[in-house]
């Protein structure tokens, strides 16, 4: 792993740094927080992609890359120069690779190597499993399928690529039409609920686990295709998808919340028994299922900003219990960075 930038003189007052994200994903919040808390920011965006930030006027200073494979030793150097601090989310790991992240050479907040256990389905599955977290079935190999799955692929982003199927006659049929030659991938028992996002965020510096929101994802075309009547959907040989075009905020039934917050205490537990650096901290998400007798399936973890913190720019309910001012996961973020500067522990909340 490439050593990060030293910070010049490894100064504590928070106006030295500059909080710095790819324009895309979560990056409004990410901006916006920083200047709700103070800092200065800086987003780099693909050239024609910098409307919003201009529209919205979140963003202190630019820099741009023709495509996303330009992101080199020219735009890490003016990170540097400038005393950045990145902040990863989902476009990060999706356009350069976790491989790719590994290697950056600025102030990068979180852990690096926690990537790559969220990224390879299996490490993943070890480290939930670990976390004795309840998880669906997995299947082997499509001969083994005996109910409902949905097959995941490898790297499939905001949920493109995925589909269900309810016998290995059906997945071959869906697989070998639209997927011919794309054989990673992962057949996941399809467990019947309501899916519900859980945004926490684990702070080293306060030693304390905070749940800051919920969200349902709206997936088109699984939240469409249900106006359409099943007879229908079969003549238009119609097959649900699940790519993400936005998200819902929930709130859940209160009694869910202690074994909410159980379940990601396990999950920061065990991140530090892994081969993962300093283990997990900052945002993180647990992306689950919850049945009618109200068992919680977790089918995913992203362990960084999700996307779906973004209907909570000026705070969530549950931020609103803790915090006076509106309180978003971008400027929780802001807020973390802030305080470690100015107490001289910045060093432990970067990866």
């Amino acid at each position: 792993m490439a050593p990060h930038a030293t910070p010049l003189a490894a100064s504590t007052k928070a106006k030295d740094y500059v909080i710095a994200t790819m324009g895309s994903h979560s990056a409004l919040q990410i901006l916006k927080g920083a200047r709700d808390e103070g800092m200065r920011n800086l987003v780099i965006c693909k050239k024609g992609s910098e409307r919003p930030y201009k529209a919205y006027d979140v963003a202190d200073e630019y820099l741009f890359v023709d495509d996303w494979k330009q992101w080199d030793a020219k735009i890490e150097s003016e990170l540097i120069k400038r005393n950045a601090i990145i902040i990863p989310h989902g476009s990060f790991v999706s356009y350069l690779g976790h491989k790719r992240v590994q290697e950056m050479k600025p102030m990068y907040y979180g852990t690096k190597e926690i990537l790559e256990w969220e990224s390879d389905r299996t490490m993943e599955r070890e480290w939930l499993l670990k976390a004795k977290l309840l998880l669906p079935r997995v299947f082997k190999k499509p001969e083994d399928i005996d109910g409902p799955v949905i097959v995941k692929f490898h790297g499939a982003g905001g949920g493109f690529g995925y589909f269900v199927a309810t016998s290995p006659k059906q997945f071959y049929e869906v697989k070998n039409r639209k997927y011919p030659d794309d054989n990673d991938f992962v057949i996941q028992e399809y467990i019947v609920g309501s899916p519900v996002y859980v945004h926490y965020f684990y702070s080293p510096i306060t030693g304390e686990l905070e749940i800051m929101g919920m969200d349902k994802r709206y997936e088109s075309n699984a939240d469409s295709i249900g106006r359409i009547r099943a007879e229908d959907q079969l003549a238009a040989n119609i097959f649900t998808s699940y790519t993400i075009v936005g998200n819902f905020p929930i709130v859940v039934r209160e009694s869910l919340l202690p074994e909410m917050f159980e379940m990601g205490d396990r999950v920061v537990a065990e991140s530090r028994k892994l081969k993962a650096g300093k283990g997990l901290f900052g945002p993180f998400c647990l992306e689950m299922i919850i049945t009618r007798k109200l068992q919680m399936f977790v089918f995913e973890i992203s362990a960084r900003i999700v996307a779906g913190t973004n209907p909570f720019i000026e705070g969530s309910p549950y931020t609103a219990l803790k915090y006076d001012v509106p309180m978003s996961t971008g400027r929780r973020i802001a807020r973390e960075i802030k305080q470690a500067i100015e107490m001289g522990r910045l060093s432990e909340i970067l990866g």
